[in-house]
């Protein structure tokens, strides 16, 4: 006979912080709405619309949020993931990236039927694939053509390969042309704010150029979107972007901590890993109940977080599958490691994958639990 027995949740709203459970994703809710507005307001100074990136924290009630305070609408990187933000309300969703095959291009249709979706190509088979399934579908596609302007990843790289996507687009009407996709990666984590600068330059450069072959060819293009947390400021002032896509801004990882910002926009760490001291005995340094499957990793490892600011005193020196190891940055200070059950922040080092691994994220305010949100895109990567 099956035993019933459900897991207490972590947190509930009206506890105090101190008391989640951990490892637990924990959000500032003041520092987020603090960024939040302060992208937003970037935005709507340079009169460009904000999309923001959905791929950086898979959660609904964050989308919302954002839209509420002006976003046109959100960014999916996969279709699936697009799914529980249709759920939720979310009406206008661009995903920014290419499909492949019969059953992706199907299951984007479906949900055009129920929200305004538009989608990424670079090549002709997938202007067929997804004119052939919203035909069967019986739905209406918005069609972005994706131009490489350094990542060197997807993207078409010349012109004339840009211009037969438009007139195969156009061969079908149920497909609208969008505009252009014009993304660089590569620059958002450039540590230097002049190299990000100058990459930034670059890229828009090189965007230019494909939009001024489209007003050349006669071809309208009522959008460029693109941008990052790490060129966004650079983005806005580019005069090629109608439309940005940041999505780490509102948390703002280790890794965004690292880059240098001397321009004025500047985001708070909002995101945190709440993590619980589980032994102090080997005497030189103290373990902890965050390990791998509680952060990604591939950006490095988490800074430890107090008062405001990372710890002049510990590091988190080595990530198991359990288990954090966190020593002293100095072997006098050995005296002062954290004592058994105490608690520790963490800043992860990527903030995307990370998110991935928690079905929650418990939002906090003045040292009180206010809000559990889940994070319901978790783990939709089709």
């Amino acid at each position: 006979m099956p035993i019933a027995f459900d897991l207490p949740p972590a947190a509930r709203p009206g506890q105090p912080a101190d008391t989640i459970d951990t490892p637990s994703l924990v959000l500032d809710l003041d520092l987020f709405a603090a960024n939040v507005d302060r992208m937003q307001a970037a935005a709507d100074r340079r009169g460009i619309k904000l999309r923001p990136h959905a791929k950086a924290h898979k959660c609904p009630d964050i989308s919302l949020a954002q839209i509420a305070r002006g976003a046109v609408g959100i960014c999916c990187q996969k279709v699936s993931e697009a799914i529980p933000f249709v759920r939720a309300g979310v009406r206008d969703i661009h995903i920014s990236n290419e499909v492949a095959g019969p059953a992706k291009a199907a299951l984007l249709a479906d949900l055009a039927r129920l929200a305004t979706l538009s989608v990424c190509v670079d090549d002709i088979a997938q202007v067929d694939a997804l004119a052939a399934a919203t035909a069967a579908a019986g739905s209406k596609l918005g069609v972005f053509v994706e131009v490489n302007v350094g990542q060197g990843r997807c993207g078409v790289t010349d012109p004339a390969a840009m211009l037969a996507l438009v007139e195969r687009i156009a061969q079908h009407g149920q497909l609208t042309m969008r505009g252009l996709q014009a993304y660089h990666g590569g620059i958002q984590h450039l540590r230097g704010w002049n190299e990000r600068r100058d990459g930034a330059a670059q890229a828009a450069d090189r965007t230019g150029s494909f939009i001024a072959r489209l007003n050349a060819a006669g071809v309208r293009c009522d959008v460029v979107t693109g941008g990052g947390s790490g060129s966004v400021e650079f983005d806005l002032g580019s005069g090629v972007y109608t439309e940005i896509q940041p999505g780490s801004y509102v948390f703002m990882d280790a890794d965004y901590g690292a880059n240098d910002y001397a321009g004025a926009l500047r985001f708070e760490h909002s995101l945190f890993i709440a993590t619980s001291v589980m032994s102090v005995a080997a005497g030189d340094r103290v373990v902890v109940d965050a390990g791998l499957k509680s952060m990604a990793v591939d950006s490095g490892l988490p800074w430890i977080w107090a008062d405001g600011k990372q710890s002049a005193t510990l590091d988190y020196v080595a990530a198991n599958d359990e288990h954090g190891i966190v020593k002293p940055k100095h072997e006098d200070l050995v005296g002062k490691l954290p004592a058994l059950g105490s608690r520790m922040m963490l800043v992860p080092g990527h903030c995307d994958p990370t998110l991935n691994l928690y079905d929650e994220i418990v939002g906090i305010r003045a040292g009180v639990v206010e809000s559990v949100w889940p994070v319901s895109a978790r783990g939709l990567s089709r």
